[in-house]
């Protein structure tokens, strides 16, 4: 099983040189025979491992903590999703759970991230599981040399069996998943579920990025044209940023996190992670041509008695994954990069029906919705949603940012201007009425705007200012109805309109409270107009 191309790393460093068993740099067939002997998973019929994660399916980011040092103290953003965790605490937990692993096999592989080589960070990663490591091949960049005798920049440790005793360990539970930029490790434990690593990883580069080489880094999807214009989506879950920037008319840069250098937009992964619920060949043709031996699938469900997978079946979580490296897709760049962007989209599903379909931005606008990162739950989405909800997450990646979210805004401002960048809202949610009165804005009309914009077909058009949001929103646009344009001409009742977009300005506002106090003033007041009823 193991590979001889490549002599064992010494892993004293990391306390695991007592390992019973050292797997390193396995190849993915060597990964797959080896889960399958270890019952970690099963082959599907169309050639995947398929793996349960365990009790979570999902990320934990009540669990997610970062150590306060030297480092840390007054640079991180402390909040609800960067939680302070003791640096002496860290280093006793350290210490139970590499005595853990020393008692079991290790897979372990070294990797990088970031495809511009300017900016290569090198991470080795040690994994109690084989399908862990397997993920790790397809996440990461893949190095064409290796050296085992060097040590990496960072290291990830996952010990999905280990379970953290709170009282004793300063967890909040069994579970958790710790950043230590002092001793640049990422420790999991208790969790099964491969997000955290690939997270783990994404929220070091939203530190180091940013902070010491001013690189913007981004949650978000790229691709690129025939004429090397890159475009770039950002959008939270359910807003089509996989399915906007999945284009059979360019190239895909990357599906999901990326940085924005001086000249250039570059992928930070080797592959993809994208969702299966409800997949078909008709609708997501590249990712389902994807899933083929050597690709992961994470707790999905099979036709009775078959090993044929039932994307439709959401019993186990409606966040089934699939998990591939790029050179499973025709139509990608290789390597990962990109011009910078001439274009930037901010995807929301706006459930209110409120936000115009198209609408093109200010640089003080664009910070401002970058810096809102807007959507909106509808019912079905999560217990306990009858209605639709405002959903703000900041830089469209709240959970991932270690600075405060004004410190990626101000970068983003900066790079708009130097580069002329365009940057529209896109509305892919409700127009004609909120959920459960109007309907879902047509896929074929969002792509013709989006074409259109990309194109260059908006630039030397008239547009009219929505009155109470003050966006631009053009007048026309080849292969859409012209009132689709205008959300307030689409619903039946105009006064409802405007009494809803009332409702949304002041959610705006209330959420951006919390952020005005660092925000200039041209950006605070790049928000919606909210009219206080007498």
């Amino acid at each position: 099983m193991k590979n001889s191309m490549y002599a064992i790393p010494d892993l004293g460093y990391l306390n695991l040189d007592r390992a019973e068993d050292v797997f390193f740099q396995l190849t993915p067939a060597q990964l797959v025979e080896a889960a399958l002997k270890r019952n970690e998973g099963v082959l599907a019929d169309n050639g995947a491992l398929a793996v349960d994660t365990g009790e979570f399916t999902g990320r934990s980011p009540k669990d997610r903590f970062i150590v306060e040092d030297d480092i840390t103290r007054d640079t991180v953003w402390w909040s609800d999703v960067n939680i302070r965790f003791d640096s002496e605490k860290f280093d006793a937990l350290y210490n139970k759970v590499t005595n853990y692993l020393s008692q079991h096999a290790l897979f372990v592989r070294d990797a990088s991230v970031c495809a511009n080589e300017k900016y290569h960070v090198n991470v080795r990663v040690v994994t109690e599981t084989a399908y862990q490591n397997l993920f790790v091949h397809h996440l990461f960049s893949r190095p064409e040399k290796i050296n085992p005798a060097s040590k990496p920049e960072w290291t990830v440790i996952a010990a999905p069996g280990f379970m953290a005793d709170p009282s004793a360990d300063g967890t909040r539970q069994h579970n958790f998943s710790i950043i230590n930029f002092g001793r640049k490790i990422i420790l999991i434990g208790g969790t099964g579920y491969t997000g955290e690593i690939k997270k783990g990883i994404f929220s070091v580069l939203n530190f180091v990025l940013p902070y010491e080489k001013q690189v913007l880094s981004m949650h978000c999807s790229a691709n690129t044209g025939t004429k090397g214009d890159t475009a770039i989506f950002f959008g939270l879950s359910g807003t089509g940023k996989t399915t906007l920037s999945a284009d059979p008319e360019r190239s895909l840069i990357g599906d999901d996190e990326h940085g924005w250098s001086e000249y250039t937009v570059f992928n930070f992964e080797g592959g993809c992670y994208a969702k299966c619920v409800g997949l078909t060949a008709e609708k997501e043709p590249q990712i389902f041509n994807a899933i083929k031996f050597g690709a992961l699938l994470e707790n999905i469900n099979f036709m009775p008695g078959t090993r044929t997978v039932n994307y439709s079946d959401i019993e186990k979580t409606e966040n089934t994954r699939v998990a591939y490296p790029l050179y499973f897709m025709d139509n990608t760049v290789m390597p990962s990069i990109g011009s910078s962007p001439k274009n930037i989209f901010f995807l929301t599903a706006d459930a209110f029906g409120v936000l115009p379909p198209i609408s093109k931005l200010t640089t003080a606008q664009a910070m401002y919705y970058f810096i809102s990162g807007y959507t909106a739950k509808v019912a079905g989405t999560e217990a306990g949603i009858s209605e639709p909800k405002t959903t703000f997450s900041p830089c469209f990646g709240e959970a991932f940012l270690p600075l405060h979210p004004t410190v990626y805004a101000k970068l983003l401002g900066r790079k708009l201007e130097e580069r002329g960048v365009n940057v529209w809202l896109v509305n892919t949610g409700w127009t004609g009425g909120p959920y459960g009165v109007g309907k879902r804005m047509s896929l074929k009309y969002t792509r013709a705007m989006i074409t259109a914009a990309m194109n260059g077909e908006l630039d030397n058009i008239p547009y009219r200012r929505h009155a109470q949001f003050n966006l631009q929103m053009p007048v026309m646009c080849l292969g859409v109805p012209e009132h689709i344009l205008d959300p307030g001409s689409t619903w039946a009742d105009k006064d409802a309109y405007d009494e809803m977009a009332n409702h949304l300005a002041r959610e705006f506002a209330r959420n951006f409270e919390k952020y005005a106090g660092n925000c200039d003033p041209q950006v605070v007041n790049a928000g919606p107009d909210v009219i206080i009823a007498v």
